[in-house]
């Protein structure tokens, strides 16, 4: 990739206000018990008795095993979390993911199986010959899939960012079958966030590598009935981008896609394949691989998912990061892309457990050291005049800001801020989420995210993109969880519905499941639960149960 001529350089992110007097978040990253039985919960307000369902979450929640200690937020062993609904009353429980990292590690109760920011030492029984050849062996990946919850075909899986999924039972959250992308389809990783169109197919992204190169693919697994064993025949991949440097391929956490398009991210953060091969012998961890390479730019790989094939046009920005994408649309002629943008790709390496448990000064010093994610729209013109200027506007949509130009390598993208200054004040977005179901892939105008004054979420926004406007819950010491949008079962509008989150909270209070009115963003009611609740990523609604 070429260095980005300073003409095309985009201005960076706006940065939030600095911190000071951070409260400590350290119980949030701490050891929690499981519960496996469903207990009750105390209400406070109301719950609408129309939700019938259950509302499933995923993230780490054991942080040592022995005297052995993971080193980074990520390599936490996988807990699941389940608030069943119904008739307005409410019940929780919650279960460790029996992985093999899981199993293994507590047979011999210490880790035994590297993540991404902890590798596993050899054993300590072992003879010094042993325990240095030890060290050549390149570790299997990882099944501790400790993300998200995701559905292939109506089964329901938790997933990782390796090639390993496990099935769910989501009324139990029972550990069932373990899953090898790789047995399916010619791939070795794929992400923890899909996509599903309107005929039940999900959509993924995976990557393979071998004497041709190194390839990001595009997967589809078509629709079809959940099945007792696991399904996942029919995988295909529909389409498969070469990396631009085959040996330091970039990272990506997920990827957009609208009715008619899907668009990889190519962005800066680089891992080099060498030092992968060389990691362990060297004794260092798989983030130690990655790097932010700010001087390359961020290409946008488009897809024509119905045929496979990828538009010959490069379109491509200053470098910038993106773990997730707000929504993705065709309108006259151009795809619109909105996603959460950050201008230091670093923050990925930056959460370990010794920053997250930090106090006082070096709390504060840690979370002003971390960049500020904002929302973004980029605006891609799908047909281009070859006759076109290089300095000339290609956009010819009302109400954006966006542009894009013709340069002498492709279509150069400089994006619209989807926010008003306002933002800085909580921090910041991430974790964004819509009304999926009824507007993924089309114009929207609601998203809801969790705002960031601390390291952790620390409220739930609601944006308004017609004047980019925000409502807010937010209430000092609560930290919420990715918002999750629920549509009322009558809904006509597009906010005609429910907000749900789980706060959890370093003090002594407790946990509790949310429900905020989505049009006004007002608690309409909570679940108090008696335990405590970890710091996790992603949720989802189950509305059969």
């Amino acid at each position: 990739m070429s260095k980005i001529p300073q003409l095309l350089k985009v201005p960076a992110n706006k940065k939030r206000p600095d911190a000071h007097g951070l409260e400590c978040i350290a119980p949030l990253v701490t050891t929690v018990e499981e519960t496996p039985n469903p207990i009750g919960t105390v209400i406070k307000g109301k719950i609408p008795s129309w939700i019938n369902g259950s509302f499933l979450r995923n993230g780490p929640g054991k942080y040592e095993f022995g005297k052995s200690r993971y080193t980074h937020w990520f390599d936490g062993m996988a807990m699941m979390h389940r608030f069943h609904i119904k008739d307005g009353e409410v019940t929780y429980s919650s279960r460790f993911l029996r992985s093999d990292s899981y199993e293994k590690n507590s047979e011999k109760n210490r880790i035994v199986v590297s993540e991404f920011g902890t590798l596993a030492m050899p054993d300590p029984c072992k003879n010094i010959f042993a325990r240095f050849f030890s060290r050549f062996q390149i570790p299997k990946a990882t099944d501790n899939a400790s993300v998200s919850f995701v559905k292939y075909k109506g089964d329901f899986y938790v997933s990782t960012e390796t090639n390993y999924m496990r099935r769910i039972d989501p009324q139990t959250l029972e550990t069932k079958d373990k899953v090898d992308w790789s047995k399916y389809i010619a791939v070795n990783a794929a992400t923890a966030h899909p996509h599903y169109d309107r005929e039940g197919n999900t959509y993924n992204m995976g990557n393979s590598y071998g004497r041709n190169g190194f390839f990001y693919n595009i997967i589809r697994v078509p629709s079809g009935e959940r099945k007792e064993e696991v399904d996942l025949s029919g995988a295909e991949i529909v389409c498969s981008i070469q990396a631009g440097e085959p040996r330091r391929p970039s990272y990506y956490h997920s990827f957009a896609m609208s009715e008619n398009y899907v668009v990889f991210i190519e962005q800066p953060i680089k891992l080099d394949l060498l030092k992968f091969m060389l990691y362990r012998i060297q004794g260092k961890s798989f983030h130690k691989v990655m790097s932010w390479e700010p001087q390359l730019h961020t290409v946008f790989h488009v897809v024509d998912r119905r045929t496979g094939k990828l538009l010959k046009t490069k379109y491509y920005t200053s470098a910038m990061f993106t773990l997730h994408q707000i929504n993705a649309y065709e309108d006259q002629g151009h795809l619109i892309m909105d996603m959460c943008c950050g201008d230091d790709g670093n923050v990925i390496g930056d959460f370990t457990l010794e920053n997250l448990r930090a106090q006082g000064e070096q709390l504060d010093k840690f979370f002003n050291s971390l960049c500020t994610n904002l929302p973004r729209r980029y605006v891609l013109p799908l047909e281009i005049d070859e006759k076109a200027p290089n300095d000339q506007n290609l956009i010819n949509l009302p109400n954006t800001s966006a542009r894009a130009v013709k340069t002498d390598s492709g279509v150069f993208c400089f994006h619209e801020n989807l926010h008003n200054d306002d933002l800085l004040e909580y921090g910041g977005l991430e974790f964004p989420q819509i009304n999926y179901t009824h507007y993924n892939g089309r114009p929207y105008r609601y998203y809801y995210a969790c705002g960031f004054g601390h390291v952790f979420g620390d409220s739930l926004l609601k944006m308004d993109l017609q004047g980019k406007q925000i409502k807010a819950w937010r209430h000092p010491g609560m930290f919420p969880s990715e918002p999750v949008f629920v549509a009322a079962p009558d809904a006509v509008e597009e906010d005609d519905g429910v907000v749900m989150s789980i706060v959890i909270t370093p003090r002594e209070e407790g946990s509790f499941l949310l429900v905020l009115d989505a049009k006004t963003f007002e608690e309409l009611g909570r679940a108090e639960v008696p335990v405590r609740i970890p710091a996790g990523t992603h949720g989802m609604f189950n509305e059969m149960g």
